[in-house]
């Protein structure tokens, strides 16, 4: 049994070889394939939270200035509409006789 085991590795790791000098080439050159889909897989997922980070900061900066844009109007009204108490004063009528 340890036989076929060794025998297998053997074949596993004979195949290795010559699937990487056929993809890259020499020995000293070559790097293995999985490395590389690693780094390209953590290279995506990277660019997708700074991506998001910068989605999101933009949307509650966004958000801030139009918060801070709608109170300021909303809390500014005419000073000629405003009364002696600070209170709103009703458009005064005249009836004609």
């Amino acid at each position: 049994m340890n036989n076929d085991a060794i025998l297998l590795e053997s074949v596993k790791t004979h195949r290795a070889r010559l699937r990487g000098a056929f993809l890259v080439g020499e020995l000293a050159e070559r790097r293995d394939v999985n490395d590389n889909v690693k780094r390209l897989i953590g290279s995506v997922v990277l660019a997708a939270v700074i991506s998001a980070g910068c989605v999101g900061t933009a949307f509650v900066l966004s958000a801030i200035a139009n918060q801070s844009a709608s109170s300021t109007t909303s809390v500014g009204t005419s000073p000629s509409s405003i009364g002696v108490g600070g209170s709103t004063a009703a458009p005064q009528t005249t009836s004609a006789p």
